[in-house]
């Protein structure tokens, strides 16, 4: 599979929209998927990852979510299913349903909350390969699941066929990009390596990342789109200038020690977009006043608002 020509490089991980009582709002999600797809934001949908608040969600709402995302995207975009879970058993029931839906590419977090070993995640992760007939890309996030998935482990799941690739929280670690190139290059010369961090686009870039995983791709596509080009195109200053704007915004999204941007992603998103999204669902902690000064005020300087 040429994954880059079927999947692209900018991988949209879509926020989930609720309503007053945190019920997820299917219509609103089917709206924003609409949004995204017709102002070319994205090359591929991602349902229930981390910006999908893929932990705050029952395993129906999941199995929802993937359908609305499949029916609303109508072969438009392709569309990869967020189906990690804290236990192999479950991951394995959820990308089953994922795949049964049509959707053959399924984005699998390391298993929260248990801290596994380097051999447990080996093990987890070919487990579901064997379980299951999707590709599964593995997503490293250290920050979020206590564990961080080496370098050497990520180069025996890539002898595994089906095991494609691997999205990197780079901020971490911001040089193991290149150690999971060194670790897979002889093993599976097709293995993709993502960066899944925001505001690591430049440095990973440097490092040979084929693609984002990009929250904030919601309000910037066009400008990561215009960066990869500046940059295949030699024009370093050209990126860098592009990039500064979306890197001011993400980091006002970390106000107050929030790890999880959410919370001031959202309304930054339903500003931008008109589409009613609804805070984060607890235990994030609603936006204040205050954060939302700052954060919809930088989108204010650079012309978003």
């Amino acid at each position: 599979m040429d994954f880059q020509k079927k999947y692209g490089k900018i991988l949209l991980p879509l926020i989930t929209p609720y309503d007053e009582n945190e019920e997820i709002d299917y219509g609103k999600y089917a709206e924003l998927i609409e949004y995204v797809i017709t102002n070319d934001l994205c090359d591929s949908l991602i349902v229930t990852g981390t910006t999908g608040e893929a932990s705050l969600l029952t395993f129906d709402e999941r199995v929802k979510l993937f359908e609305t995302a499949v029916k609303a995207s109508a072969g438009r975009k392709p569309v990869i299913a967020g189906t990690g879970c804290a236990s192999t058993k479950e991951t394995i029931a959820l990308t089953n349903k994922a795949y049964d839906l049509g959707i053959e590419l399924a984005l699998i977090v390391c298993p929260f909350y248990n801290k596994p070993t380097q051999e447990g995640l080996y093990l987890h992760y070919k487990t579901i390969a064997e379980n299951t007939k999707a590709n599964i890309m593995l997503y490293n996030i250290p920050i979020f699941v206590g564990v961080n998935l080496e370098a050497e482990t990520v180069g025996r799941l890539a002898a595994i066929p089906n095991i494609v690739g691997v999205k990197d929280e780079a901020g971490v670690n911001p040089t193991q990009v290149t150690d999971f190139f060194l670790a897979t290059e002889k093993v599976d010369p097709n293995f993709v390596v993502y960066n899944g961090d925001d505001i690591m686009l430049l440095p990973t870039i440097v490092q040979g990342a084929m693609g984002i995983v990009s929250g904030g791709a919601h309000i910037f596509g066009h400008e990561i789109r215009a960066i990869f080009e500046a940059f295949e195109k030699g024009e370093n200053e050209k990126a860098k200038e592009l990039f500064v704007p979306m890197y001011r915004f993400c980091k006002t999204t970390g106000q107050n020690g929030r790890i999880l941007p959410n919370s001031l992603l959202r309304p930054a998103i339903e500003a931008v977009t008109g589409i009613k999204l609804g805070p984060a669902r607890l235990p994030l902690a609603p936006a204040t006043e205050a954060e939302l000064d700052v954060t919809l005020g930088v989108l204010r300087e650079l012309g978003k608002l």
